[in-house]
């Protein structure tokens, strides 16, 4: 079974994909709406090995229509999810989303839980 997944951030990056998924992912263009971008200090030091990256950017809900973020939509296994479930950090929750092509897709957006806000 396949899934949506949103990506907007380190997802689309191939040396990311490659360690996350094994292979490299093809994706379509799409915006999520309702969502600005923030940034989040990463402190778990194997997503930063894979990312080559510590400042990540992360979807914050603002319910504004006019904030979007530009992303791509990659079509991927249940198995596959599971492995992105790992390599995002717990400040990362996943949400599903309408995005602005009517597709709906996994998102990982800032955790309620762990906001600042």
């Amino acid at each position: 079974m396949s899934r949506l997944l949103f990506s907007y951030g380190t997802l689309q990056l191939q040396r990311v994909q490659k360690e996350t998924f094994g292979r490299i992912l093809e994706g379509k263009a799409d915006v999520l709406t309702g969502y600005r971008l923030d940034e989040l200090a990463i402190k778990d030091e194997k997503v930063k090995v894979i990312s080559e990256e510590s400042i990540h950017p992360i979807a914050v809900r603002t319910g504004v229509k006019e904030n979007q973020i530009k992303g791509m939509v990659y079509d991927i296994t249940e198995e596959e999810l599971a492995h992105v479930d790992k390599y995002e950090v717990s400040d990362y929750q996943r949400v599903f989303e309408t995005l602005e092509s009517g597709a709906r897709a996994w998102v990982y957006v800032r955790n309620q839980d762990c906001s600042s806000e």
